[in-house]
């Protein structure tokens, strides 16, 4: 437990990328199996343990000090494991400290009634730095400024392969990993890829530079459609299983059976998931009334119906079609969506243009309906292949000019993690007139993000 823990810190005290990465990769070189794994499970997010919730957490430090007290120090502190590591009155007698993978093993297989049991003899048996990493590692929020795909593109570093290569295997594993570094150490084969309803590490655009890129781009190269306005998915229907991905991986199928129960081909699909009435794009605040719900009720199904609008098609009857150019894996999509009888899917359509300049127009002024909803425009070359990652030149997003408003702050509240001593959470708000005339506030969002260290600390001096 304890060289996680310091690499939880030093993770959490390191801005760089590359500094991250470094400090990743050499934790899993050097850590044996299967400690290596469950680190590398906690920093992907694919580590949660049902039974270990907060409450528990604040039940047992409101058990060994003052609640109030308890309450003031987290209100300033701002985050709950960094302020019971700090503020825990450990007994004396506590056993050694635990590894990681005896914590992982007891806490999988631990009922509610064992958890706060757990809990409290490890805090007593751990320095302040390994209670907090415990206590991360048990709720699930890292916030070490590292993301899954770092993660395992340090893991991938081990082997010298490139991250694509391990995010194409990453769904066929399972923690802590063995055999993924028994491969990546050249101690085995590659794990097989082929396991059906598995994910396919998604192709990303970058972002385009007006001044630049247009004028060595050709047009004629290039394909156009909408960038619409939900969140990117990948549906998989393989083997008799029925899967929807987030663009990272993350499995969301069981909160949109609705979508997927309605599909009937072989085959995985990349598109957006978006809520569709009478054929027409809903907001995107509709979406947000399912998204990350563990449940959703038959009133919710009806009233906000999620649907599938397609953009590419990555394999069909057991065949991978990524290598093919995407003017051939449009047409495969085109005949597989016409084929569909469901009205939760339909295809993203291209928008035809001969210059820059009249794309230019289209995205300044789109048509009425489902474009106005559009965040911009994608440009994608009609010879590429379908890649992981973010590769420079075949794919481009051209996001639509935002629009401005005149808010007034409202509220201010402290943050958590690093800016927990910041009021850094702010609460815009418009005025509203109701029929008498009387105006008042009306909250239209929050933003924590989008401004600097520098800018941060002004406003809060403010």
């Amino acid at each position: 437990m304890r060289a996680f823990a310091e690499l939880l810190d030093r993770l959490s005290l390191t801005a760089s990328r590359n500094a991250k990465l470094t400090l990743v990769r050499d934790h899993l070189a050097e850590t044996p199996d299967p400690d290596r794994g469950w680190a590398l499970a906690a920093l992907t997010g694919d580590l949660t343990f049902d039974a270990a919730k907060p409450a528990f957490i604040r039940k047992a430090i409101e058990a060994r000090m003052d609640p109030l007290l308890f309450r003031w120090s987290y209100d300033f502190v701002g985050d709950l494991a960094e302020t019971v590591a700090l503020a825990w009155p450990a007994r004396p007698g506590a056993n050694r400290e635990p590894e990681l993978s005896e914590v992982v093993d007891a806490l999988r297989g631990a009922s509610r009634a064992e958890v706060q049991r757990l809990i409290e003899g490890w805090l007593d048996a751990l320095s302040p730095t390994g209670r907090w990493a415990l206590l991360k590692l048990m709720t699930g929020a890292l916030r070490v400024g590292l993301s899954a795909r770092l993660a395992k593109q340090a893991a991938a570093a081990i082997g010298g392969v490139p991250v694509a290569e391990v995010e194409e295997v990453w769904h066929a594993l399972h923690p802590p990993y063995e055999d993924l570094f028994a491969w990546l150490e050249g101690r085995s084969d590659r794990p097989s890829a082929d396991a059906p309803g598995r994910f396919r590490p998604a192709m990303l655009a970058q972002a385009i530079d007006e001044a630049v890129d247009f004028a060595k781009l050709d047009p004629a190269d290039y394909a156009a459609e909408w960038k619409w306005d939900g969140i990117r998915v990948q549906a998989v229907l393989e083997g008799g299983l029925r899967r929807l991905y987030t663009r990272t991986g993350d499995d969301i199928s069981h909160a949109f059976g609705d979508v997927l129960s309605t599909f009937a081909f072989d085959g995985a699909l990349d598109g957006e998931l978006i809520v569709m009435r009478r054929g027409k794009l809903a907001p995107f605040g509709d979406l947000q009334q399912r998204l990350n719900r563990k449940t959703v009720d038959a009133k919710m199904l009806t009233a906000f119906p999620a649907a599938i609008r397609a953009y590419d098609l990555l394999a069909q009857d057991g065949e991978d079609l990524r290598p093919l150019p995407f003017r051939e894996r449009r047409a495969r999509l085109e005949a597989l969506v016409a084929a569909q009888d469901s009205s939760r899917l339909d295809l993203s359509p291209l928008q035809p243009f001969e210059t820059w300049a009249g794309l230019a127009a289209l995205r300044a002024e789109p048509p009425p309906g489902d474009p106005a909803l559009a965040e911009g425009l994608m440009l994608k070359r009609w010879d590429s292949i379908y890649e992981a990652g973010r590769p420079k030149g075949p794919w481009f997003k051209w996001k639509r000019d935002p629009f401005l408003i005149d808010a007034v702050l409202m509220y201010a509240q402290r943050g958590h993690g690093k800016r927990s001593s910041f009021y850094s959470d702010y609460t815009f708000g418009v005025w509203t007139e109701d029929d008498g005339g009387h105006r008042t506030l009306a909250p239209v969002g929050k933003a924590y993000f989008g401004f600097t260290d520098e800018e941060l600390k002004e406003i809060d001096r403010f």
